[in-house]
């Protein structure tokens, strides 16, 4: 787009100048014709002002708006045209969700599992211009999806996820290590693991620090979520008279979850109810922006040229009629 701006618009200020001069131009006007007396005016009443005389009183607006446009002239009007180059540069990230039975605790409404599903899922929406994976694990661990930037996608996966489509227990070692896996050949200018869960690794081939120290190595960094409350927290257990709630211990290694997210130069949340489940989300997607260059060109351009060449033909025009057809005797 084009922007006229004036490069020195104090020029302007002999617009002001104008009223007087129309004044001064038309008192000598008025002072350079001659008079003569006569002792009625009966005689003009009747004639028509001819089409020559009309003409001459129009050379007047001629000279002064070439005037005018001189003057803008000198105020320097110029055009500017600019462009932005706007590069993004995403970030990919994997989110590693815990799967296990106990996801099914409702210290978090309606449990952990749909809560987490629900927070991680408006996350996602506001992260437009990342790339996204989705890794679940419980017993056993499962790509649900590779990196993409099919954000419907990943959206529907995470409606389909429920507690016991996989072997129960808690792989906290293999999930992680197939999440850093997803991410390895990444070449994202920030990798991003974030895994949540509520339980003890109890299960799985690989120690979960070692996948930490696999994930340090790829330069991916671990947001750890321990989500459940202290203490004491309602489950439902199936029974022969239907389901039935009870107080189970909520046992979450906390300190295996700090070990893994420091060690990476991530950070580790604890998300005992759904709006700390929200602001720990919130305060990811704060630490992980997404990278955008923005480079803007500027180009100006004199237009003082065509206002010029207008007065020049405006004057040239007057100069010519007032010396041939519009021409005055003394």
């Amino acid at each position: 787009m084009k922007h006229i701006t004036l490069a020195d618009p104090y020029f302007l200020l002999l617009l002001v100048l104008f009223p007087g001069m129309v004044a001064w131009y038309f008192f000598m006007l008025r002072k350079n014709f001659a008079l003569l007396q006569y002792s009625s005016l009966i005689g003009f009443e009747t004639g028509k002002r001819s089409v020559r005389l009309l003409a001459f009183y129009s050379l007047i607006p001629l000279r002064f708006i070439a005037i005018a446009l001189l003057i803008v002239a000198l105020a320097r009007p110029q055009s500017s045209s600019s462009r932005q180059d706007v590069s993004v540069e995403g970030i990919d990230i994997v989110m590693a969700m815990d799967v296990s039975g106990s996801m099914l605790a409702q210290d978090l409404k309606p449990d952990r599992l749909e809560a987490s599903k629900k927070v991680a899922m408006k996350f996602i929406e506001g992260r437009p211009n990342d790339r996204i994976g989705l890794v679940i694990f419980s017993g056993e661990t499962f790509t649900q999806s590779p990196l993409t930037s099919d954000h419907a996608v990943i959206r529907n996966l995470f409606a389909d996820i429920k507690s016991g489509i996989l072997e129960d227990g808690t792989a906290l070692g293999d999930g992680l290590a197939t999440a850093v896996d997803r991410l390895r050949n990444s070449k994202a200018v920030s990798k991003v693991i974030i895994l949540l869960t509520d339980g003890i690794n109890n299960m799985g081939a690989l120690d979960p620090r070692s996948a930490g120290e696999i994930a340090k190595l790829f330069g991916i960094r671990i947001y750890a979520i321990g989500v459940g409350t202290y203490g004491m927290a309602p489950y439902p257990f199936q029974t022969p008279f239907g389901i039935q709630y009870q107080n189970v211990e909520v046992k979450i290694d906390e300190q295996l979850l700090k070990e893994i997210a420091t060690t990476t130069g991530g950070k580790y949340f604890r998300a005992t109810n759904n709006k700390k489940l929200e602001e720990i989300y919130r305060e990811i997607d704060r630490l992980e922006k997404s990278k955008i260059d923005v480079t803007v060109f500027r180009k100006k351009s004199e237009e003082f040229f065509p206002l010029v060449l207008a007065a020049f033909v405006l004057l040239l025009l007057e100069f010519l009629l007032r010396n041939t057809w519009l021409r005055s005797l003394p």
